[in-house]
């Protein structure tokens, strides 16, 4: 008979106190490894094609008092291309350096979960921006609505911003480009991807392996040391408006019963501690292990990636250096740390349709609409999926662990999403109801990782035909059975109680 995951012992305070020191001596041994690449920005020569400038305007305007860095996808201050280079800008003019973010009232299917998550990680940056002589502004709206006046009352002479290759944040830069003043500077970093995605590739990849040795042939040149954000030596006149940060939380329109999860706490400081004991732990069985959602084989660090509240070219630098020990390891999680996540993003700012059928390629959105009308097995609601309500025990317990956790394992996340397909009266309907459980349990949701997984499992995006069946079409089928042969599935089960409900069906 499966047991479940056995129950973690609790450590005794002399093991906590020895975690503490060993996470800290880590943490300084980086910022050594920043201050020993440069003093600061200025000593650093800066690669300029991480740089997109959207503006006409390029230069700063003479009456600049400040430089503002309008933080949005990449929530953290250290090993922060797009904050080093505001940085770069302030020294070189001389004047203060700013932090905004603009946070809105609701985005996307996104629960209070995602901003408990997002919001308590903010308030870390802003505690550390203080530190650095540096004011943090939260301002409430879009870049586009709050920005603007925002910055002509403060005289700002550039604003510096994070790349999001989403149609929404592309929305808002949009936006923001046409009401700042035209004297100022508008300019892009992408500081999210180790190969800046307008570097990487000019058009949208077919797929991993054409994208993959345009990657890896310029990581000599982008995977480098990061030089430190340093304390700033220049003062702002004006002090930034207090901000109540549990508040901000309480007044976002999001659904308050899906609440933060426990074993992942916002902030640069815990990425760290989670990279840490992966380094330490798992990575040495990440190639073999990392499709057993029985095992702890995974890194857990998408929840910080997602938020930017941790880089995931720092974490691939930490990874690097155990190559010789873990050869098969290392290689298996730099191609998914980079040359998969920076597919995601290729693919979502390349495809117009990056959450649609329309985004498929002709094979798929032919093969799903000559088996559209194809008899579904089992059809379930929404409604029904998300409360783990199929007879499919495997299907139930990936989606509570979604539910409860705030994270799938990898591998479920194909099964459960390819499941949908089968499920659902369309794959219209499979596509949106995917998206919108992904979007509304998950901290990593509204995520380019998140819209390719969802397109992979239903539309075949970045795969290939295969065997022509019913339903699915030429589109790769999985199931319980294949599962069965990859892991213990009752072992599975049993960790997070997914039951068969009997199915009735609809007349």
């Amino acid at each position: 008979m499966a047991t479940a995951a056995k129950k973690i012992k609790l450590s005794s305070s002399s093991s906590k106190d020895e975690k503490t020191a060993s996470i800290t001596d880590f943490m300084n041994e980086i910022q050594k490894k920043r201050e020993d690449t440069a003093d600061s920005i200025l000593n650093f020569n800066f690669n300029k094609k991480r740089v997109r400038i959207i503006s006409q305007e390029q230069l700063v305007p003479d009456y600049c008092e400040g430089i503002v860095y309008w933080m949005s996808r990449d929530s953290r201050v250290q090993d922060n291309w797009a904050f080093l280079f505001a940085q770069k800008l302030a020294l070189k003019n001389q004047v203060p350096l700013h932090v905004c973010f603009c946070l809105i009232a609701k985005y996307l299917d996104a629960s209070v979960r995602q901003f408990h998550f997002l919001i308590k990680g903010l308030e870390k940056v802003a505690a550390e921006c203080k530190k650095l002589n540096i004011p943090f502004h939260l301002l409430e709206g879009s870049g586009a609505d709050a920005l603007p006046q925002w910055i002509i009352d403060h005289k700002i002479g550039a604003v510096v911003c994070d790349f999001n290759p989403l149609r929404t944040p592309l929305g808002w830069l949009e936006g923001a480009k046409k009401k700042f003043k035209k004297d100022v500077p508008l300019i892009q970093v992408d500081a999210h991807n180790v190969v800046p995605c307008w570097v990487a590739s000019d058009k949208q990849e077919y797929s991993a392996r054409t994208i993959r040795s345009k990657i890896n042939s310029k990581l000599d040149e982008y995977l480098t040391e990061f030089p430190p954000v340093i304390k700033h030596p220049y003062t702002s006149k004006f002090e930034p408006e207090p901000i109540d940060w549990d508040k901000a939380i309480e007044t976002r329109e999001a659904d308050k019963t899906v609440g933060p999860v426990e074993w992942a706490s916002p902030g640069y400081d815990e990425a760290m501690k989670t990279l840490k004991s992966f380094l330490d732990k798992r990575l040495k069985i990440f190639a073999s292990k990392r499709n057993d959602p029985t095992q702890d084989a995974l890194s857990n660090l998408s929840p910080w990636y997602h938020f930017g509240q941790i880089s995931v070219q720092r974490v691939a630098l930490c990874v690097q250096k155990y190559k010789s020990q873990y050869t098969e390891s290392v290689n298996a999680y730099l191609e998914e740390a980079i040359v998969r996540r920076e597919l995601a993003d290729n693919f979502c700012f390349y495809c117009e349709n990056y959450d649609s059928i329309k985004g498929a390629s002709n094979w798929a959105q032919k093969t799903l609409d000559d088996h559209r009308k194809d008899k579904r097995t089992h059809i379930y609601t929404l409604e029904q999926l998300a409360n783990a309500e199929t007879h499919d025990d495997l299907w139930n317990s990936a989606q509570l662990q979604m539910v409860k956790e705030g994270k799938m394992h990898g591998f479920l996340r194909m099964y459960w999403c390819k499941k949908i397909l089968e499920w659902t009266p369309s794959p219209e309907d499979a596509l949106k109801y995917a998206i919108y459980l992904n979007d509304h349990y998950s901290i990593d949701g509204r995520d380019p990782n998140g819209y390719v997984g969802c397109m992979w499992s239903i539309c075949g995006i970045h795969d290939q035909g295969w065997a022509e069946r019913a339903v699915f079409g030429k589109v790769r089928y999985m199931n319980y059975d294949g599962c069965k042969r990859k892991f213990d599935v009752n072992a599975f089960v049993a960790r997070y109680g997914g039951k068969k409900h009997k199915y009735v069906a609809k007349k």
